[in-house]
């Protein structure tokens, strides 16, 4: 196993990961790795701010990889990847708790929709559950603290938000953000498809109202 390298800002947590530290710019750092498909990459993973790569085993850092992470970032465009419309079911049984963002942001329940429908958000990394979005682009008047008691089961295909992101459960299960709606949305995780998750990052998603 190698040494870390401080310059350009990557480190071993396993014998064969690198964390690669990316602060605000993972998404375009981790599109600008996986359009160079360098061999010996197995798995590219972003996260909130690191990208963990995994190495083919017994493959080397190579002068190519040492490179492509400490090169600057162009501003490189991150709507390159597919747009999938959603609807969404807001309020209701399915969004208990758009009423609550809405009085905290001072703004109605349909204000609050009209302005959570009116942006395109951008897959930023997967997390969580498989194949959960964690998406980027939510209206800052939107953003709120993640609940204070987390509920013991959220329905799958719940829209939700916690902090700054948006997300979609892809399976029941327990969760701590704030529920304002149900996507009609095909199954976001399926392991036996080619690609398991439907969304992936550097895709968009725009959500409709149903």
């Amino acid at each position: 196993m190698g040494q870390s390298n401080s310059d350009t800002g990557w480190r071993w947590i396993s014998e064969r990961g690198l964390r690669v530290a990316t602060g605000g710019t993972t998404l375009t750092r981790y599109l600008s790795l996986v359009s160079q498909n360098l061999p010996e990459i197995e798995d590219l993973i972003p996260s909130d701010d690191s990208i963990l790569l995994i190495l083919h085993r017994g493959a080397p850092v190579s002068a190519a990889l040492r490179a492509a992470l400490a090169a600057p970032l162009a501003d490189a465009a991150t709507q390159t990847g597919r747009l999938h419309e959603i609807a969404v079911e807001y309020g209701g049984a399915a969004g208990p708790d758009l009423p609550g963002l809405a009085r905290r942001a001072g703004i109605s329940v349909a204000d609050c929709i009209e302005r959570h429908a009116a942006t395109d958000y951008t897959v930023t990394f997967l997390g969580f559950q498989p194949g959960f979005p964690y998406l980027r682009g939510l209206p800052e008047a939107l953003c709120a603290p993640r609940r204070a008691t987390p509920r013991v089961r959220v329905a799958t295909g719940s829209v939700a938000i916690g902090g700054a992101y948006c997300g979609i459960y892809p399976a029941d299960g327990p969760g701590g953000w704030h529920l304002i709606g149900r996507a009609a949305v095909t199954t976001l995780f399926d392991p036996a498809r080619p690609a398991p998750a439907l969304l992936m990052p550097g895709d968009r998603v725009r959500f409709v109202p149903a």
